[in-house]
């Protein structure tokens, strides 16, 4: 019958219809269909925006390759397509982009000259314009047809990248399936952003290539979308009932820097009201604690991790993943939200509610791979002129075998080196432990605020009391003489605001906490208004050049 498929994954026949209307993915298994040029374009592009570039760029045959020739004619008279990708302009919501979209149909996609001329052209052209580029990868790699001509499409089209990136632009990649060889290698790759279908195979050599040349079969799920973002080479799964919305986010998000710091706001009617009814029921009912109970205090699971107070902090926050080198390591989130229009790049250290979730997340230590993480996102942010906040909520960084193997020294001191200068306001708020060096690897910023409760030491009282007294039972005392309560370090200078924790940090305050440092962000957002880029490092040299 006409208007019945097959899913390639389940095998079972599906109404085409119902299949199209769900943007191409199977509705028994969620298998996700290879989508045409056109298909793509209309899920992305407001209707009738799309702007088609360098379509006179056809194909030649640089190697008089024999049959090529024949080859391409054939498959532009099968798809409809005169290369493997098309390149335009269009608008997303209203707002410009230009977009690349690869097509399988095309040779699989390869890359050879035409198709990194285009990509390259349409870069360059998107870099006059100041327009962020977006581009759906599908490819089997470079075109062998064309050999090592189509090699040098890999630096070729990179080389445009990096020249957009330096003209503060943004670049996003999506990976769709397959991507891999030459194209995985060069503009796929190099995103500020890299999101990913679900289910799509990512990877250099495919797992043909791979069986071929070394004799290994791949495990499982191996080189998959998934498996990609667990190992930190992409930001994230987007889904297509998400794509449209999520790529609008990130034109919003990543706009080019101005000349100086201004803070972006929306109309007031789409402003949310400042403060909850909560908070103006509560009083800062500060309850007198010791230096030991306070250590307890913030160790206690109860106690409201980051994302509990982001949730009334931001208006909605994106988690991006990954160092891009080694993995994801959960004991660091890291993501850009809102906040009443501002974009805003977070930084948060994450313990775990749950002994499940303690697990996942290291219990709060983070590897070398989070501390990598975290400064790519800080660096995006500098480029972007995105304020930062950081979130501080960490026993130390993680001390064990694979850390030292990874480079953990190294990471501590490659954050420190580089947050020292971002040119970008740059807050940090402890809100927990805040645990030696491996706090401090986040926490480098133009301000550093504390809960009322938090701590921030040299390391713990019990290693503290285990050093000087060769005791670890002694870390009450070490507590009391350590200086580490929010109120000795506020007298010392090392932070400048406190933070009301109503009575106690707990589900119940949660909401209360999280409205007042709304309110203290937005402040503190305003002085930063009319300040040029330079001064935040400067001005954050100056802060730690006194101590």
């Amino acid at each position: 019958m006409e208007n019945v498929i097959e899913c390639p994954f389940c095998g079972r026949e599906l109404d085409k219809d119902k299949v199209i209307k769900r943007k191409y993915v199977c509705y028994e298994c969620g298998y996700y269909f290879r989508v045409r040029t056109n298909n793509r374009i209309k899920m992305v592009a407001d209707r009738g925006s799309f702007e088609q570039w360098f379509e006179d760029l056809v194909e030649s045959n640089p190697l008089s390759f024999e049959g090529y020739e024949e080859k391409l004619e054939a498959t532009r008279e099968k798809t409809g397509l005169t290369e493997a990708v098309t390149v335009g302009k269009c608008r997303i919501y209203g707002e410009e982009a230009v977009i690349g979209v690869c097509d399988s149909r095309f040779l699989m996609g390869s890359m050879g000259h035409v198709v990194g001329e285009r990509i390259t052209a349409a870069v360059e052209r998107a870099t006059e314009l100041r327009l962020p580029v977006f581009i759906f990868c599908c490819s089997g790699g470079a075109r062998m047809q064309e050999g090592i001509i189509s090699l040098m499409q890999m630096a070729k089209t990179t080389a445009a990248i990096k020249r957009h990136s330096d003209a503060g632009l943004f670049y996003c990649t999506i990976l769709t399936d397959p991507t891999t060889g030459g194209v995985t290698a060069s503009f796929a790759t190099v995103g500020d952003v890299i999101m990913a279908e679900p289910g799509a195979l990512i990877g250099f050599a495919g797992p043909r290539v791979i069986k071929q040349t070394i004799g290994q079969d791949l495990p499982e799920g191996f080189q998959r979308a998934e498996f990609q973002v667990e190992k930190g080479f992409a930001d994230g799964i987007v889904k297509r009932e998400d794509l449209r919305k999520t790529i609008y986010y990130l034109i919003v998000a990543n706009r080019p820097k101005e000349g100086v710091f201004r803070v972006r706001r929306q109309s007031e009617e789409d402003k949310r009201f400042m403060y909850t009814e909560i908070l103006k029921e509560l009083t800062w009912k500060s309850r007198s604690l010791t230096a030991w109970e306070k250590v307890k205090a913030v160790r206690q699971a109860i106690r409201p991790s980051a994302k509990d107070y982001m949730d009334y902090i931001f208006d909605f926050f994106v988690e991006a993943k990954g160092d891009r080198a080694y993995g994801d390591d959960q004991a660091i989130m890291g993501g850009i939200a809102m906040l009443n229009g501002q974009p805003i790049t977070v930084i948060a250290d994450m313990k775990g509610n749950t002994i499940e979730e303690c697990q996942k997340r290291n219990f709060g230590m983070p590897l070398p791979e989070g501390y990598r993480k975290a400064l790519r996102l800080m660096k995006q942010a500098e480029k972007f002129g995105r304020p930062i906040v950081s979130f501080v909520n960490t026993a130390g960084a993680y001390c064990g075998i694979e850390a030292e193997e990874r480079g953990q020294g190294e990471a501590i001191a490659r954050n420190l080196l580089e947050m020292s200068a971002l040119k970008v306001p740059v807050l940090c708020i402890v809100i927990g432990e805040g645990g030696s060096g491996g706090a401090l690897a986040t926490a480098v910023g133009n301000e550093v605020w504390m809960m009322e409760n938090a701590t921030y030491s040299i390391l713990s009282p019990e290693g503290f009391a285990s050093i000087l007294w060769k005791d670890a039972s002694a870390a009450p005392k070490a507590s009391e003489v350590m200086n580490i309560t929010s109120q000795d370090l506020k007298r010392l200078g090392v932070v400048e605001k406190i933070i009301p924790e109503f009575g106690g940090a707990n589900p119940n305050t949660v909401e209360a906490i999280g409205e007042y440092m709304r309110d203290e962000i937005v402040k503190f957002l305003d002085a930063c208004e009319g300040k040029d880029w330079e001064s935040f490092a400067e001005d954050r040299y100056n802060r730690f050049r006194k101590y």
